[in-house]
């Protein structure tokens, strides 16, 4: 008999989801499967539970929620024989996406109940996994101001984007690359493990779960006028078009900041004030096994 355990954000998505007891074991029936219902109550609970789910022996953990949900659920996973399944049902849904998951809930269980597993790379930035991409420039600056958005959704990441666009103040780093030291105040340094931020935006499109390598994106301090221009693009996307961008693909990075004041960093779409200058950014391949569609 199998154990699988859902830990379950029931106000993902503005809470419209119904993920219940009478859903999952209409799939997962008690003569066959061993189920667990957990229901997270804030920030980090799923840390806890997926803690406890492992020591109690857990095989499948599946992640109900947003991208901050199944990131905190996949960290407790790196490295251990345990698998991650993902029922998505934030307002981004990035990595989900990007492994072709249905939003459909009873569609996503389905295919949790197929079980067809993939070994995917993970980043780590200092002692934080992402499994889809995190970023310390303009977009950790939309995800500072849509954190205190009352409400969730696409038109509240406009809204912040909006918002970051009047109030978007450049900082000095340093970053290593090619074997050569660079001095930049970016408007974006966006690093990513998937080809999907969420909500059907990319800018990363090129990036691989499994290619061993991160994509980074890196756009130097520019004008409102071209900011506007970049957004354009990014819609569209032909964001590349701009000439400022710098692509790369590589296995590591670091970055260091040039002042002690703390610095604004989204992972997978949820906010970190960090305070130390120092950013270690790798790639743990392979480190992770999900299920997929």
């Amino acid at each position: 008999m199998q154990n699988i355990h859902f830990i379950i954000n029931p106000i993902s998505g503005s809470g419209n989801h119904i993920i219940n007891e009478d859903v999952i074991l209409n799939h997962f029936t008690k003569d066959n499967y061993n189920v667990k219902l957990k229901y997270t109550k804030q920030k980090k609970h799923a840390i806890f539970l997926t803690e406890e789910s492992i020591e109690e022996n857990a095989d499948i953990i599946v992640a109900c929620g947003g991208d901050g949900t199944i990131n905190e659920v996949a960290s407790c996973l790196v490295n251990k024989d345990i698998i991650l399944g993902i029922i998505a049902v934030g307002s981004g849904n990035g990595l989900a996406s990007n492994l072709k998951i249905p939003k459909n809930i009873n569609k996503a269980i389905v295919q949790i109940k197929k079980q067809r597993i993939l070994k995917i790379d993970v980043g780590l930035v200092n002692n934080n996994y992402f499994f889809s991409n995190m970023g310390i420039g303009f977009d950790a600056e939309v995800i500072c101001q849509y954190e205190s958005m009352p409400t969730r959704g696409l038109f509240s990441y406009v809204k912040a984007s909006i918002k970051s666009f009047k109030s978007y103040k450049y900082l000095t780093y340093k970053y290593s690359l090619d074997n050569k030291e660079f001095s930049i105040q970016p408007f974006l340094f966006f690093i990513s493990n998937s080809n999907e931020m969420g909500n059907n935006i990319t800018i990363t499109p090129k990036a691989s779960l499994q290619d061993g390598l991160l994509d980074v994106v890196i756009i130097p301090k520019i004008n409102k006028f071209r900011m506007l221009i970049f957004g354009f693009l990014l819609l569209i996307r032909k964001h590349y078009l701009l000439k400022e961008v710098i692509y790369k693909q590589l296995d590591n990075l670091t970055i260091i900041k040039n002042n002690n004041s703390a610095m604004n960093m989204q992972i997978d779409g949820e906010l970190y004030i960090l305070k130390n200058n120092e950013l270690k950014i790798k790639i743990l391949k392979k480190a992770l096994t999900v299920i997929t569609a």
